[in-house]
């Protein structure tokens, strides 16, 4: 069974999750399509020009809706992150809005009905319309959300104390953006929950807090874009889709009780969310997941 995937957007991030979706092997078929001829015909031919050197051959065709008909997943990762220079990710909201129509209209068009899974930001919302945009079940369109997030935070954490940022459990939850938040009460870290194992440390829960909302910062204004950690992160949604893993993972997914997409941990396989997780959170955990989920439907409008 051959593995089809689109990625609309080839800028830093879609073309890095290109780039490790051919050397990892998990596309057959890619489908590269951005607004600029000349970067996806260059990233085409470059991509070529690596094929012999690589363990897995990947056929790929650019600029062509109609041919993720019968494409497995679709990546969306247009959008333009110079305008979140101050931190703020709705910031390309009212730029990512004027394009998505004509976007969603394509993948309509074309008969796509596999899983969509969103990049753009502001991903809540971006992923929010997608689903209404295309009609596609809520189940098969997810966004990132805070997948990348929580992985700030198993990395701030870990390095605190000292141990491989796999070995640390927990998430992060509500919007990807600032109104997220990490739910100590999930984190474990040795077997042991965070929260007892921090009592005789010289830090403080809280002085990670700023470490984990505001790393994506720290990253931009090195380079100005962020790309690596977001392209690990859909690489691994993208391979947990693929083999129907089954795995729980905090993306942006439908929730019913907040009338919104935001990220809460789900099981995700190859039917997209194929089971929704409750969490036993403290009573002000539950107040900042809706306090995000308020933020991201206010923003929305």
């Amino acid at each position: 069974m051959s593995n089809k995937i689109g990625i609309i957007g080839d800028g830093h991030v879609g073309s890095t999750v290109a780039h490790q979706l051919l050397i990892s092997g998990l596309v057959d078929d890619l489908v590269l399509i951005d607004v600029n001829e000349a970067k996806v015909t260059a990233d085409e031919l470059d991509f070529q020009d690596a094929m012999a050197n690589l363990k897995h051959h990947t056929n790929i065709v650019i600029n062509d809706y109609s041919a993720l008909k019968d494409a497995d997943i679709i990546i969306s990762a247009f959008g333009n992150i110079s305008l979140e220079a101050g931190g703020e990710r709705f910031a390309e909201l009212n730029y990512n809005r004027e394009r998505i129509g004509d976007i969603a209209a394509s993948i309509k068009k074309s008969g796509f009905d596999g899983i969509l899974v969103a990049i753009t930001n502001p991903v809540d919302a971006i992923t929010n319309m997608y689903q209404e945009l295309t009609g596609l079940p809520k189940k098969h369109v997810i966004g990132t959300g805070t997948l990348l997030d929580t992985s700030r935070m198993k990395r701030a954490v870990g390095s605190r104390l000292n141990v491989d940022p796999r070995s640390v459990e927990g998430f992060n939850l509500g919007e990807h953006g600032n109104s997220q938040f990490t739910a100590w009460s999930t984190v474990k870290v040795l077997e042991q929950p965070i929260t007892e194992l921090v009592k005789d440390k010289p830090w403080k829960l809280e002085d990670l807090n700023d470490e984990i909302k505001f790393g994506g910062q720290t990253v931009y204004k090195g380079k100005q874009y962020t790309n690596y950690g977001i392209a690990a992160a859909v690489t691994r949604l993208v391979e947990t889709i693929e083999s129907d893993a089954r795995t729980e993972l905090p993306v942006s997914n439908y929730q019913e009780k907040y009338g919104t997409y935001l990220s809460y941990p789900a099981i995700v396989g190859r039917d997209g969310i194929v089971q929704q997780v409750e969490l036993a959170l403290t009573d002000e955990e539950e107040k900042l997941l809706a306090k995000s989920a308020e933020t991201i439907k206010e923003k929305s409008k």
